[in-house]
């Protein structure tokens, strides 16, 4: 039988792996590797199944935990006392911990930096809007990895990435910039372009 701290130990790991889809971009811009942004992204189909997993877990950790135990009828001495990690409060340590996790993908891009906002002067005939179709992403820090990335690039008007529609539409001026540096710069976060619509 598996016990509570496997079970814990279980639901922990599970839960980490769940929200590293959306972890690892947050951790990359912080420490400015762009390119390791992307490098869990693979894990985001199996992210249903993670928490599945993860739910079970710590179900049954806890039904272990609170199931009415057997009175033992001997004479032996028994230490009261549990250890730290075979307490309902580690449990409950590790089921917040699981909690946050999974939830991470909702609040992820509160702990990402928002693009710098410039102001430009191009000439309107200058302006060329283009669609680009990116797979890997996985949440709206992502989406705000290729913005911050796409912005950086001189002649850039606009820049707005959606992990939703799998896409990011940029306005740039094609006398400063072109569509190889913008596409250059979607793939140096580590996601991929898969096609593109010129507007």
């Amino acid at each position: 039988m598996i016990t509570k701290i496997k079970l814990a130990g279980i639901g922990f790991i599970t839960a980490l792996a769940a929200s590293l889809c959306c972890l690892t971009p947050v951790l990359a811009l912080t420490a400015g590797a762009g390119g390791l942004a992307s490098a869990f992204s693979w894990l985001e189909p199996l992210r249903p199944w993670l928490i599945g997993v993860t739910a079970g877990a710590l179900a049954l950790a806890w039904y272990q935990k609170l199931k009415p135990q057997k009175e033992i009828d001997c004479d032996c001495t028994v230490d009261e006392k549990p250890k730290f990690t075979r307490s309902k409060r580690f449990l409950g340590i590790i089921t917040l911990f699981a909690v946050v996790m999974i939830s991470f993908p909702f609040y992820s891009d509160f702990f990402t930096p928002s693009p710098e906002e410039k102001k430009i002067v191009v000439d309107q005939a200058d302006i060329q809007t283009v669609e680009f179709k990116i797979s890997g992403m996985t949440c709206g820090g992502c989406a705000k990895h290729v913005d911050r990335e796409v912005n950086k690039l001189s002649g850039v008007v606009s820049a707005k990435a959606s992990y939703d529609e799998g896409n990011t539409i940029v306005a740039f001026d094609k006398s400063k910039t072109s569509i190889e540096e913008v596409e250059a710069a979607i793939k140096s976060t580590g996601y991929a372009v898969t096609g593109q619509n010129e507007n």
